[in-house]
């Protein structure tokens, strides 16, 4: 979402322009339609979660121990509300809503009831990690006017961009290289289609299946059978599986479980060539799905990454880390080969041609 909330009272009907190309004016008003429908929803679900964080605030003040007090009726508020309303308002979900009045108390005024949000929640909730309020306002005050992205803003706080430039004698090379590197962020137009966390607000599937391709989704639907059809004590436990974090919101492409060796299998597709980005990122999927799935009696979970360009490495098999010598033998005997991985994903990637030549004739 890249044009933020600042033209979010603008009817679409004082943007539209007309050209000579009826097919680019069409899809200039279903985008920007789309953009403003979101803006309008993203709006009111920033003053929502003020308001939470505001009367929790106000609750909290309340008790003598306030520390306890608030954790106390933090996990009060997630119980019955999550009973209620669904996963959006756990513990961790109401300490960001406390976290972003007590960063932004004065984003709306509860007085005269105006409201000063000039950006998405997500980029509020990743603005008040920054615990130093002068750099917290200038990233809110630079993502605001030069329109950046969520990922934008997250990659400029992690890099620590306001400090580099405060200190840089030449600002205009740093601000330069940090529009390179975040260009390939900024050009998402659909970034805010695959926001969880607004499908959450309005009572939707967090599902993010209608933004992968049609050849990934053709791929994953069919390794999910065929590794059922495999047999060997496979389980099916998940599609898009959501695993939250502090910071990010993730999806697993498949998880099954394995009751032979009773281990978790986590499977993510790539659509390119396999990086060692995707292994690092399947490793950290493996070592969150050990600690918050995990039980005491499962083996350590087995990540596999697999992508549509094969080669050499169709399969990444991840570090077993603990028992890796005793079990690394017994998992090769229960998961496929890469032989057998390489020679499905073509398969379906033959058969999903085929479709879309026939569907075109």
């Amino acid at each position: 979402m890249n044009e933020l909330i600042k033209n979010e009272n603008n009817d679409i009907m004082d943007i539209y322009r007309k050209s000579e190309n009826i097919l680019n004016d069409v899809q200039n008003i279903i985008e920007t339609s789309q953009r403003k429908a979101y803006h309008a929803v993203d709006a009111i679900l920033v003053q929502r979660n003020w308001l939470i964080g505001y009367r929790i605030a106000e609750e909290e003040l309340q008790g003598e121990d306030r520390a306890e007090y608030g954790t106390n009726v933090i996990k009060m508020l997630s119980k019955e509300l999550t009973l209620k309303y669904g996963k959006g308002y756990d513990r961790s979900n109401l300490y960001h809503y406390l976290r972003f009045y007590k960063a932004f108390p004065e984003i709306i005024d509860t007085v005269c009831r105006q409201s000063h949000i000039r950006l998405s929640w997500s980029h509020y909730r990743i603005l008040a990690q920054v615990l130093d309020s002068v750099a917290r306002n200038w990233y809110e005050k630079e993502a605001y006017e030069q329109t950046w992205s969520v990922r934008t803003l997250q990659r400029n706080i992690n890099t620590q961009y306001y400090y580099r430039i405060l200190q840089s004698q030449d600002k205009e090379l740093v601000e330069q290289e940090m529009k390179q590197k975040t260009s390939a962020y900024q050009g998402d137009k659909l970034e805010y289609i695959k926001n969880p966390v607004i499908a959450e607000f309005l009572g939707l599937s967090s599902n993010i299946d209608l933004t992968e391709t049609e050849l990934e989704a053709s791929i994953i639907s069919n390794i999910q059978k065929f590794l059922m059809e495999l047999g060997k004590g496979y389980a099916f436990v998940a599609r898009q599986q959501h695993i939250k974090t502090e910071k990010e919101d993730y999806f697993i492409d498949l998880v099954f479980y394995n009751y032979i060796l009773k281990c978790f299998v986590l499977i993510d597709l790539k659509t390119d060539k396999i990086t060692h980005q995707d292994v690092g990122q399947m490793d950290m999927y493996i070592r969150m799905y050990d600690e918050l799935k995990k039980s005491a009696d499962d083996n350590p979970t087995l990540g596999i990454v697999l992508c549509t360009e094969t080669d050499e490495d169709i399969a990444r098999y991840s570090i077993l880390h603990g028992n890796e010598q005793l079990f690394a033998s017994k998992y090769k005997l229960y998961l496929p080969t890469e032989e057998e991985l390489r020679n499905e994903i073509e398969t379906q990637k033959t058969l999903f041609y085929l479709q879309q030549q026939e569907k075109s004739m």
